[in-house]
């Protein structure tokens, strides 16, 4: 398939925001792709060349970029370097340049879909000495081939910059159309995407078999789970009214969660954002073995650190430490793990996802074999207020942030949040009624103290259905010396020129950001504002929603991909929610 026939389309993609629109241009799209490379497509759709807990990642870096576009063109790094500043957009520069090219390559090759992805996937598995040239190399190599819009979209997916506007929901509309002519079959769709994680296996299936075989379609070991979610609730009180008469209360934990498979040889780790992390937890992949009576199972579980004196629960921040290529040995001596087990997923050849959850329960407590290092989250049936505030304070007592409540005869909903599972911590009894999970866009330098740094962070929501980042607040409270300097390490790696076309925001920050980093904030309350973009028009035309004294809670979410954070949505409830809503007009 000719690469020209995708860049044609992305091009047109890029030129509209209408979801109606994109969604006939990824029919197109899909419809002119060979069933065959059909994964791929979807893939590069997704901005990935494989599924994300594969952990396959390009590694091309801006700098090496130029350099292979100064190699491919003959123009020197600087006038490549000067029309970036101007565009902000290596794709488009690349086009800019290759269109200034002044010599005709007469021998070139069209370059085709196939050999696209081909090239990336050899790029991604370079390592070692004299893998940057290499990959420079290869970039050349199809720069040389390329039209100016290839080549601006071969640049764009190289550095992860493929911004079309749509999300994975209206990738599965578009297979849904293309390969069964109806909408509604997304849901079989979506349930096969649910519990593999991969949504080019999924649109290889329904391209090749048809729908009769995505009905089918089966959990697959070492294959993650997307993981159910929950609502919040502020109050005991809220929570009796959205449960049944009798439900399941469980400790809330401040920890990873994580997806544990496991056959006869093998253990891997999944953390929530599907990635795998089974170097960094060995002593889990050791003891895991013993703890679980299942010769093969999918289970989830919370890991906390502890104090390895007194075996009490320290914050989630502590397992950073182990985030490292070196020293990991040592790491785990200082700062040594519980797993508490809450869920089960699959054993021995059983789907468990739809099981009520007190069926599960039972399951899961037969499976576990408890000791020191695994255990069980406490679980406790309630059926009132009372019953719940005392589990609550149980809960803190243990070092928890709070409780998750339960529905007893709900199944397990793949990759679905909802009122089966309800979150109650205890910084959700002030106004606000919650933490907030936002994704840093922008930052303005520091002064005095904090000259060198980064003194205020502009942050953002996600908004879904528009695939983009609205700005809700600005925070410069809650900083501690140490976490400036952490965040300013962080963040100096994120850089860019230019806004993220995906950012939505009226504020010009001194510096942007690519919007990957998520913290946890706190604000006294929520309130209409004529320059944050955050639910725009959901309450009154023209005005959004905006944080009152924000401030950081010291929790950096590493463990959550920026799709995860809070929604205009969420926000959106949160506001209602609060007392002076009913004088809104």
């Amino acid at each position: 398939m000719e690469f020209s026939i995708i860049a044609e389309i992305f091009e047109r993609m890029e030129n509209t925001a209408k979801r109606i629109e994109l969604t006939n241009l990824l029919v197109e799209l899909l419809k002119k792709t060979p069933k065959k490379i059909i994964s791929n497509t979807v893939y590069l759709l997704q901005g990935i060349i494989r599924p994300n807990f594969e952990g396959v990642e390009l590694g091309v870096a801006e700098k090496l970029a130029i350099r292979a576009i100064s190699k491919s063109s003959g123009l020197s790094i600087k006038k490549i370097e000067d029309d970036y500043k101007k565009c902000g957009d290596l794709g488009l520069t690349a086009s800019n340049i290759l269109k200034l090219k002044t010599q005709t390559t007469f021998t070139a090759e069209k370059i085709t879909l196939e050999r696209v992805y081909e090239t990336l996937f050899r790029i991604a598995k370079l390592e070692g000495k004299g893998s940057q040239d290499l990959k420079m190399k290869y970039i050349s190599s199809l720069l040389n081939d390329a039209t100016p819009l290839e080549a601006k979209f071969v640049l764009k997916i190289l550095l992860g910059t493929l911004r079309l506007g749509i999300a994975e929901n209206t990738i599965m509309d578009a297979l849904a159309i293309a390969f069964t002519g109806k909408k509604e079959n997304k849901e079989q769709i979506e349930n096969a995407y649910n519990v593999s994680s991969d949504l080019g296996k999924v649109s290889l299936l329904i391209a090749t078999d048809g729908i009769d075989e995505i009905k089918k379609f089966k959990i697959s070991l070492f294959s993650p789970i997307r993981p159910m979610l929950a609502d919040r609730v502020k109050s005991e009180k809220e929570a009796i009214k959205k449960m049944s008469k009798i439900f399941a209360a469980e400790y809330k934990l401040d920890g990873e969660r994580v997806q544990i498979h496991k056959n006869v040889n093998e253990v891997v780790l999944f953390s929530r954002r599907l990635e795998n992390i089974t170097q960094y937890y060995p002593d889990i992949v050791e003891n895991v073995k013993k703890s679980l009576s299942v010769n093969e199972g999918i289970f989830e579980a919370e890991i906390v650190p502890v104090n390895e004196n007194t075996g009490e629960f320290l914050p989630f921040q502590e397992l950073m430490h182990r985030r490292r290529k070196y020293k990991l040995e040592k790491a785990i001596s200082q700062y040594p793990i519980t797993v508490n087990f809450f869920d089960v997923l699959y054993f021995d050849k059983k789907d468990c996802l739809n099981l009520e959850y007190s069926e599960r329960r039972k399951i899961l407590e037969k499976l576990v074999n408890e000791d020191d290092f695994s255990k069980l989250v406490p679980m406790l049936l309630v059926k009132n207020e009372n019953d719940i505030e005392d589990f609550l304070e149980n809960s803190i007592n243990s070092g928890c942030e709070g409780l998750m409540l339960k529905t007893l005869d709900a199944p397990y909903r793949a990759g679905a949040r909802g009122s089966n599972w309800l979150k109650l911590k205890r910084e959700y009894r002030n106004e606000l009624g919650d933490s907030l999970d936002l994704i840093v866009i922008g930052a303005y330098f520091g002064r005095g103290r904090r000259t060198g740094l980064y003194g205020t962070l502009l942050l953002g929501t996600y908004n879904p259905d528009k695939d983009n980042f609205p700005s809700v607040c600005k925070v410069g409270t809650g900083f501690t010396d140490e976490s400036l300097d952490q965040l300013y390490q962080i963040l100096s790696n994120k850089i860019t020129l230019k806004k993220n076309s995906r950012v939505v925001s009226e504020m010009e920050a001194d510096v942007w950001f690519e919007p990957e980093l998520v913290l946890e904030i706190v604000a006294s309350e929520i309130t209409l504002s004529p320059i944050h973009k955050t639910g725009l028009n959901l309450i009154r035309k023209g005005s959004g929603f905006a944080l009152r004294f924000p401030k950081f809670t010291g929790k950096i979410r590493y463990e959550k991909a920026v799709e995860d954070a809070s929604t205009d949505e969420e926000v959106l409830t949160l506001y209602k929610g609060q007392s002076k809503f009913s004088q809104v007009k």
